[in-house]
């Protein structure tokens, strides 16, 4: 199968900014944004906390593949993916086939200030959170890059400005 370059999956740590980033660029770009974890919640009528607390990681992991083999399938979509998603080879095959790939790369610092005050993070409800999430980014780090067509580095910009920085890097890349 070819890729589809006009499909845009953000993938990325949890706080890296995938669902903010994604909806301006989707409206830019006037393609459909979806949220791959918003479409679990909604077809599971829970949150993604309440599913770890049933079915545990596994139990949400495999909701996350299902949804992302049928989310890649469609045409013309920015999708930011939940932050495990690469860890899954199947979710990196999907990903990278069918659409270009985007890593919002941001220093695990960063994105403990993003995240420490949300409850909804399972992975983060431990007892040092920030340390959790150095493990974490230290185990997907090299997954995300394996899988991105864009390594977008940083955590200064304000979401509007990584939204050009990318149409720009995008462009470059793909007349290239």
């Amino acid at each position: 199968m070819s890729k589809r370059s006009n499909n845009i999956y953000l993938v990325g740590m949890m706080g890296a900014g995938k669902t903010t980033v994604g909806r301006h660029l989707a409206k830019r770009l006037h393609l459909r944004f979806v949220d791959c974890d918003q479409e679990v919640e909604a077809r599971s009528g829970v949150k993604i906390p309440v599913i770890f607390e049933i079915e545990g990681e596994a139990g949400f992991r495999r909701r996350e593949a299902q949804m992302i083999e049928e989310l890649t399938q469609l045409d013309g979509i920015v999708m930011a993916t939940g932050g495990g998603a690469v860890l899954a080879e199947g979710n990196r095959r999907y990903l990278a086939r069918n659409g270009f790939v985007v890593y919002l790369c941001a220093p695990p610092a960063a994105l403990y200030e993003r995240t420490r005050q949300d409850r909804n993070r399972p992975l983060l409800q431990v007892d040092d959170p920030q340390a959790r999430l150095t493990e974490i980014y230290a185990e997907r780090d090299p997954l995300y890059r394996s899988v991105a067509d864009l390594v977008v580095e940083g955590n200064r910009q304000s979401p509007f400005g990584v939204v050009r920085m990318l149409e720009k890097r995008m462009r470059e890349q793909c007349s290239a």
